[in-house]
């Protein structure tokens, strides 16, 4: 079995990189539906979500609660998307062998014009909370997560160039297994 995370700030092209991994055969773990049906039993917002189960459970809870799901996946490649913090890493690394890191870069100004776009009930259109979901997010150790990865993709040009990229290194990880 292969297992990769994905990380990426907000609007970098995560989702993308999921639909490229899903089109080649790979199972995508989401680490946000966690968090987000975590917020919808909870009636909150998936940020105040986020940052509460952490205090709540440890550092380690949302990658905790992937296992079971990666576990119950007997064969195949598997994408985990939203990787937030190195305590994530460390958790996937310690359960699965020769587990790697790919991260998508893009930046600020790139990612809010993106999210302005998308529309997802999480994002914004005010700059300010953009600004701060991204403090929120480099707050869990995003940035460590970034610095440290086996792979980093840009997605600053056009969408296609994007997606040869991601699917060139997908193939080469999977060559590789």
């Amino acid at each position: 079995m292969k297992i990769i995370g994905l990380a990426g700030m907000p609007g970098s092209g995560k989702g993308v990189v999921s639909s490229i991994a899903e089109e080649m055969g790979y199972h995508i773990i989401r680490m946000g539906d966690i968090i987000r049906e975590e917020a919808k039993k909870r009636g909150e917002d998936p940020g105040k979500t986020a940052v509460r189960l952490r205090k709540e459970h440890g550092e380690y809870i949302i990658a905790e609660k992937c296992i079971p799901k990666i576990e119950n996946i007997k064969n195949g490649k598997i994408l985990i998307e939203g990787i937030r913090s190195p305590h994530e890493v460390e958790i996937f690394k310690k359960h699965y062998k020769g587990f790697k890191v790919i991260s998508i870069f893009s930046t600020q100004r790139t990612r809010f014009k993106r999210l302005r776009k998308r529309g997802r009930k999480d994002d914004t259109k005010n700059y300010k909370k953009f600004v701060e979901r991204d403090q929120r997010e480099l707050g869990f150790g995003l940035g460590d997560v970034i610095a440290t990865s086996d792979y980093i993709i840009i997605n600053e040009g056009p969408l296609q160039k994007f997606k040869e990229n991601t699917k060139k290194l997908l193939k080469k990880i999977t060559r590789n297994c």
